[in-house]
């Protein structure tokens, strides 16, 4: 297991709010969504293993292992119920950690991610990192600008076979998961129709004009949706049909 660094803020709600951030950046990335769910939460934002504030440690990379040192982050910190934020490689950290410790999952919002590798579209996995990130990782790395290659390198060779969920796993899952995506994001539109029906307590959100940077292009909306989707009190609208079936004996 790796220890993670993370950074806690908000009040002390019993059920807290764990943001995991994309891959090749850290939990700065998220600041524009959590200045949005600023009142009402209180959110954990840890870095994985080789991101941020946290370091590198041998050996490949794999979303499950991020998932595990996220789960033993919850279990030193007391927390036993969360809901579960994750975007890009962080919603797959995500998925994988309600599929290891469902009990500590209240909900997961699923966002611009896929479940198999084959859900990206074409061109998105292996290409090369924008110049900014690397002069962010360098900024707080504990392990120095020198090892960003090394990062690069991990995560390419990971998600050449990672995430390799199966819509059996899926159908696993009773808490409730929101799916939400770019209309011009990175993730093939029947891909996630295939997550959305496979899940037992499913929503899908696809947002206009956005793309796979949404939490920063449109944070005050992401917001909405996600409160919404915490909302104690749901409707199923007027004329439910997935959702009557779903409830059928």
């Amino acid at each position: 297991m790796a220890e993670l660094w993370f950074a806690a803020v908000g009040g002390s709600e019993d059920v807290p709010l764990v943001i995991l951030h994309p891959g090749g950046t850290d939990s700065r990335s998220l600041a524009p969504l959590m200045k949005e769910l600023a009142s009402g939460y209180r959110v954990l934002t840890p870095e994985q293993r080789g991101h941020g504030r946290t370091p590198d440690r041998d050996g490949e990379w794999h979303f499950t292992d991020m998932a595990a040192d996220t789960a033993a982050l919850l279990d030193e910190l007391g927390v036993t119920r969360a809901h579960v934020i994750g975007w890009s490689d962080g919603a797959i950290v995500g998925l994988e950690l309600a599929l290891l410790r469902p009990d500590l999952v209240t909900s997961l919002v699923f966002g611009e991610a896929a479940f198999q590798v084959g859900g990206w579209r074409t061109g998105v996995l292996g290409s090369e990192p924008p110049a900014f990130m690397a002069e962010a990782y360098a900024e707080i790395s504990p392990d120095g600008a020198s090892h960003w290659p090394v990062v690069v390198e991990k995560a390419n060779r990971m998600h050449t076979l990672e995430p390799a969920i199966s819509e059996a796993d899926l159908r696993r899952l009773s808490m409730p998961v929101l799916i939400v995506l770019g209309d011009d994001g990175e993730v093939h539109f029947d891909h996630a129709v295939r997550m959305y029906e496979a899940l037992l307590n499913g929503e899908l959100a696809v947002v206009p004009r956005s793309t796979h940077g949404l939490i920063v292009e449109k944070p005050d909306l992401l917001a909405r949706l996600i409160r919404d989707f915490h909302s104690p009190v749901q409707s199923d609208g007027l004329a439910p049909i997935r959702r009557n079936r779903a409830k059928s004996p």
